[in-house]
């Protein structure tokens, strides 16, 4: 919501800017100074970001995955009030701290929410569940392009209601997650409470016995006995999750760098250049709003049929070759009248293809290809290239495009083409399968010399792994144990 809601009232927030200096100074603001504040005030958002992935490690230890959860809701409502305060007050500087409080909002929000519903959703079904994350990701979006038509908050007159709407869904959270349990992993690995991760289990499934959910646990929990949550340092030092950190690495700089934010520099461009009015094109571009809802829904029904592997380099994949398309068709778009429709069928389809798998999918196995131990900072890093990778992005790209015209999204092709073979050649498929088995299949790539924790458990408890190298049944092991 917040990446497409300062898009309808810029011109409102620049004129509000013009005349706050008015009255403060008594002359006209300077263009230069104008364009210096409404970049400041768009760009913060990443940088509040930033400090919100980077403190939700210190965060998540001390408070526990709900309550991060619940603490990040004062964050929003103050980050609600300011910016739907600040016309009223006449002051331009709480917009943009209002901004910068939204970023760090929204960056404790896409590591901590994340990691909660990948630990108390079922192995079968935690791809679906993690997409969850995306489709409301991409409902924000669409939700800010509806609220920012002139017919409804985006005239002159209300532009301050469209960051009052921010208020909503936390306060809508803080109503309803205070009757939801803590992580039942959270509970029973990191606060040794085995009867308070039981009774989270047994509201989550909706079922008395789940002895085998806590079972699961108990193997990863063995295998983790000797190990406290590790920090940053030693994560980045630890050769046994290695390739499993370079991957998020990888997959997180492909998430922001794959050209979707660049796109909407085009949007506009392109169907002024198909002939389209300009008072049409907000209600044209909620298109793109609406394309992306969808992508992400078909996305979450097809998750665990699929696999996580298959999608990411498909969605990858399919924005290369649509972005080369793009490329031609921009090239033409000047001789041949017809051709910035199929432009903008392009954007769609890049659209598309994103949201089909890269646009959620890096969350989920963050929260995957890490144990419990690692899984905290695993996020931090996670959430810090992603911030910095849209930083950049938001940076560079005008200077890309002014540089190379049509053929900047050729950067964007070599990004998906290297991120799709990467996948490929690397990634392991995690689907329907516990976070036990996921660290042994990186336990083979990451060639260690010595067995991993798991495995030494096996060897002290006298359990001989069956012929696909995975331990024998945990009830086994509780008994041999």
């Amino acid at each position: 919501y917040n990446l497409s809601v300062v898009n309808a009232p810029a011109v409102y927030i620049k004129a509000f800017y013009n005349k706050t200096w008015m009255e403060r100074y008594g002359e006209h603001i300077p263009a230069e100074t104008v364009t210096l504040l409404w970049s400041i005030t768009v760009s913060i958002f990443s940088i509040g970001g930033l400090i919100g992935a980077l403190s939700v490690s210190f965060i998540i230890k001390a408070l526990g995955r709900k309550g991060t959860l619940l603490l990040n809701n004062g964050f929003a409502v103050i980050a609600a009030l300011l910016l739907s305060l600040g016309e009223k007050s006449r002051s331009f500087e709480m917009l943009i701290i209002g901004r910068l409080i939204m970023g760090v909002d929204s960056g404790i929000a896409l590591s901590a929410l994340p990691m909660y519903l990948g630990e108390i959703s079922p192995r079968h079904i935690r791809g679906s569940i993690g997409q969850f994350n995306s489709i409301l990701i991409c409902l924000g979006v669409f939700a800010g392009q509806v609220l920012g038509l002139p017919e409804l908050l985006g005239q002159e007159s209300r532009w301050n209601f469209l960051f009052s709407f921010l208020a909503l869904p936390a306060v809508l959270q803080l109503c309803v997650l205070p009757f939801l349990p803590e992580s039942p992993r959270y509970l029973l690995m990191e606060k040794r409470d085995e009867a308070g991760a039981e009774k989270a289990f047994q509201r989550f499934l909706g079922k008395k016995d789940v002895s085998q959910e806590l079972e699961e646990v108990h193997a990863e929990a063995r295998a983790q006995d000797n190990l406290h949550i590790v920090s940053v340092l030693q994560l980045l030092k630890n050769p046994a999750v290695r390739w499993q950190l370079i991957t998020i690495i990888v997959t997180m700089a492909c998430y922001q760098l794959c050209g979707l934010n660049a796109i909407w520099y085009y949007t506009n461009g392109i169907l002024r250049e198909a002939g389209f009015a300009n008072n049409l094109l907000p209600y044209i571009t909620l298109s793109t709003g609406a394309i992306e809802t969808l992508a992400a829904i078909t996305s979450g029904l097809v998750i665990e049929r699929i696999g996580r592997k298959p999608l990411l380099i498909f969605g990858f994949s399919s924005m290369a070759v649509f972005f080369s398309l793009l490329t031609v068709f921009l090239n033409f778009q000047d001789s041949v009248s017809w051709m910035p429709y199929l432009s903008y069928i392009c954007i769609l389809a890049v659209i598309a293809s994103f949201c089909s798998g890269p646009g959620g999918i890096p969350f989920i196995l963050t929260g995957e290809l890490f144990e419990q131990s690692y899984r905290p900072a695993a996020f931090m890093i996670a959430g810090t290239v992603n911030w910095l990778s849209n930083f950049t992005v938001g940076l560079l790209f005008p200077f890309i495009q002014e540089s190379l015209q049509a053929f900047a999204f050729l950067v964007f092709v070599g990004v998906c083409t290297l991120g799709s073979i990467y996948l490929y050649v690397v990634l392991p498929e995690t689907k329907n399968k516990t976070f036990m088995d996921i660290s042994q299949s990186f336990a083979k790539i990451n060639k260690m010399p010595n067995p991993s924790l798991g495995q030494e458990m096996e060897l002290v408890l006298s359990i001989k792994p069956d012929t696909n190298g995975k331990a024998q049944d945990v009830t086994k092991t509780e008994s041999s144990f």
